[in-house]
């Protein structure tokens, strides 16, 4: 829609509130809600945790045989905004942080810190792993990023729910991750590889949430760092999980209980909060506006000072082949997320 053209007093104080997240509808002033802008010395903690702010980051070339580091350079230049957080995904004994990897955090004028996101258990289970048959496997991983000697962030085996087998022996119980995750971080520990900072990143459905076994996946606060959430939202109206950016963050199990976020910030209150992967879909074919869901972030986030750092998953086809979840599926789409990544909320320096 076309607006009329302001008064030229009214055009000039749109300009000096627009740093400070105020929109002008028509001749009325109307303050937008938005995450209170950052200060201009946000940085981070020894965990990575912001002083202010919220770190930013991204996913990119994901489903493709397209190399990371390219994928999220041009993500970047796309979005407006260097992604401090590089998110990338490995398995087994894949030797990693990878040069280009490394290399993408050695880069002055755009600083970025490592995701990376590892299935450790993979060609074995959970359990092999927490009776330590893995421990070669970890104490490789050890040496290796003790050498990088920056500091990184560390999921492991994202969204376990999805991988959860719940007959006894499977290796795959929720109580097999949770005891995984311990045995791994407490040997990283005891490796000295103090630069690991690690985050448990769940898929926060209300399928899994109802689960029984859904509260036996969490190994403990005293081997946690970050909780982690990765969650989408359709932008199809009446299609699956179809909402704006809060609606990600307060899906409950069906049988009653807290929402993800309330969950996380009830239950471990101490734990700072990372959206590991978010963004608006809609299948292939049925193209729809994102702007919605990116307009929606900064009110969530200012309602929601646990989130500390969101980290955008970027493709143009999900594993399922159906599902477009990049930022320019359409033009107002990439305008809003590019108004957004422009947000100084965002302005956080690597400490």
């Amino acid at each position: 829609m076309r607006r009329a053209k302001l008064p030229m007093f009214l055009t000039a104080l749109t300009a000096v509130l627009a740093g400070a997240g105020v929109a002008l509808m028509g001749s009325a002033a109307q303050a937008a809600p938005a995450a209170p802008a950052a200060k201009s010395k946000c940085t981070t903690d020894a965990k990575l945790v912001p002083t202010c702010g919220v770190l930013w980051g991204g996913a990119a070339g994901g489903f493709t045989s397209k190399p990371r580091d390219l994928e999220h350079k041009n993500w970047e230049k796309l979005s407006g905004r260097t992604a401090t957080i590089f998110h990338t995904y490995h398995k087994g004994d894949e030797p990693f942080p990878t040069k280009a990897e490394i290399a993408m955090t050695q880069d002055p004028a755009k600083p970025r810190v490592l995701l990376l996101n590892w299935k450790i258990a993979y060609g074995s289970n959970w359990a092999a792993v927490a009776a330590g048959k893995q421990d070669k496997r970890i104490d490789t991983f050890a040496k290796r990023i003790k050498a990088y000697d920056k500091k990184v962030f560390l999921v492991l085996n994202h969204e376990p729910e999805n991988d959860v087998k719940p007959r006894k022996g499977s290796g795959m119980q929720a109580k097999d991750f949770a005891a995984m995750y311990r045995h791994t971080i407490q040997r990283l520990r005891a490796q000295g590889a103090d630069n690991v900072v690690n985050v448990l990143a769940y898929m926060g459905n209300e399928k899994w949430m109802a689960q029984s076994w859904w509260k036996d996946l969490y190994p403990g606060d005293d081997v946690i760092d970050w909780i982690g959430l990765d969650s989408y939202v359709s932008v199809e109206k009446g299609y699956y999980h179809y909402g704006a950016f809060g609606d990600l963050l307060d899906r409950k199990p069906k049988n009653g209980g807290l929402g993800f976020y309330d969950w996380a910030t009830t239950k471990h209150a101490s734990k700072p909060l990372m959206i590991a992967e978010w963004g608006g879909y809609h299948r292939i074919g049925k193209t729809g506006d994102k702007a919605a869901v990116y307009n929606s972030v900064l009110s969530q986030l200012a309602k929601r000072p646990a989130i500390k750092a969101i980290v955008h998953f970027d493709t143009k086809h999900d594993d399922q082949g159906n599902r477009d979840i990049s930022i320019d599926s359409t033009k107002a789409s990439l305008a809003a997320f590019q108004k957004l990544a422009a947000n100084p909320i965002f302005n956080v320096k690597i400490g």
